[in-house]
């Protein structure tokens, strides 16, 4: 299955900062026609894109968690990402914008197609800190939310390794695979890799092979401007900033679905977090709260393919196959 890369033009946007610039946009739609079946949209993770059923290739497509068959599923590119191979629409001017900009943005996407509406929003990493800015932003978008291994906020830790990651991205000689190279030991727990090297040697340690080459595939597939963006954005994550960083006091507007998914061995977006997130709206908002079993730290949303694909098939099915479907007028 395959599908068109889409682009909308954003001019006169305005940042949260105040700057006022042209922003240029793309999506890709799967699966039913837009405006016939329940609409999911799927926010891509750091450096991943709108091509969702290549990166998740077992969660998404027909017959999969999110299924095409039976839903429209939306998925928008982080302006600035670089996935249209275009130089002229990157984003330089990166320290202006904020992850809630980008919130706006997908926000003018949906209304340019003409969706008031989302049945369900899935996303993992920086892709649920999106969903919750979005639901925060525009209370009555969604149905439902499944943030998996995300937060509302940048905790200490998260805005530590960003500070760290745009250090090596302005100052390294090889800025890109540097910087990459730092965040796969983010990604990963010493379990992960001992599973997976258990210190094998060829010329020189396999993990260190294993390193060089996630950072080199980056280097072929993204940009400076565009590393330098997304790194950024995530050390901005906040969805309660205009609340006094009152999570609970920004959602008080919203009956949305919450269904958090985090992972018990994450370091990044730690389950500790969530857990307290869940337990302070429970009373008070419709949350849950369920965990990836793993050793493989933050990127298990992109290994645990079983555990991922029943919790997704579990939280889908309380979408009504004849769920209203609503279209901005």
């Amino acid at each position: 299955m395959s599908a068109s890369l889409y682009h909308i033009e954003l001019p006169g946007f305005k940042l949260s900062y105040g700057k006022v610039q042209t922003v240029h946009v793309s999506y890709q739609i799967f699966g039913r026609q837009l405006h016939t079946a329940p609409i999911v949209l799927v926010n891509h993770a750091l450096t991943g894109n709108s091509s969702v059923i290549d990166w998740w290739s077992e969660i998404v497509g027909s017959g999969k968690a999110v299924d095409t068959n039976r839903y429209t599923v939306i998925v928008i590119d982080i302006p600035g990402n670089g996935f249209d191979e275009n130089v002229e629409h990157l984003i330089y001017n990166y320290q202006d914008w904020q992850l809630s900009d980008v919130a706006r943005v997908f926000q003018l996407v949906l209304s340019e197609l003409r969706i008031c509406y989302v049945h369900v929003g899935i996303g993992g990493s920086i892709g649920g800190c999106l969903l919750w800015e979005m639901v925060v932003a525009y209370p009555e978008l969604f149905g439902t939310i499944i943030p998996i291994a995300a937060d509302w906020k940048a905790t200490d830790w998260i805005i530590a390794n960003c500070h760290i990651q745009e250090r090596l991205l302005k100052h390294s000689s090889n800025p890109l695979e540097d910087a990459r190279q730092h965040a796969m030991t983010l990604y990963r727990t010493p379990q992960s890799l001992r599973y997976k090297f258990n210190r094998e040697l060829d010329t020189e340690f396999k993990v260190k092979q294993w390193l060089n080459h996630h950072g080199v595939a980056l280097k072929k597939r993204f940009t400076l401007p565009a590393y330098k963006l997304v790194n950024h954005l995530l050390a901005t994550v906040n969805a309660a900033r205009k609340y006094e960083e009152n999570i609970l006091k920004a959602l008080s507007n919203s009956n949305v679905k919450i269904r958090v998914v985090a992972i018990n061995s994450d370091g990044f977006f730690t389950a500790q977090e969530d857990r307290e997130t869940v337990k302070l709206l429970s009373r008070y908002i419709n949350i849950t709260y369920q965990e990836i079993d793993s050793i493989h730290g933050h990127d298990a949303f992109l290994i645990e393919h079983y555990q991922v694909r029943e919790l997704l098939e579990n939280y889908l099915a309380e979408v009504e196959s004849k769920a209203p479907l609503k279209e901005c007028v």
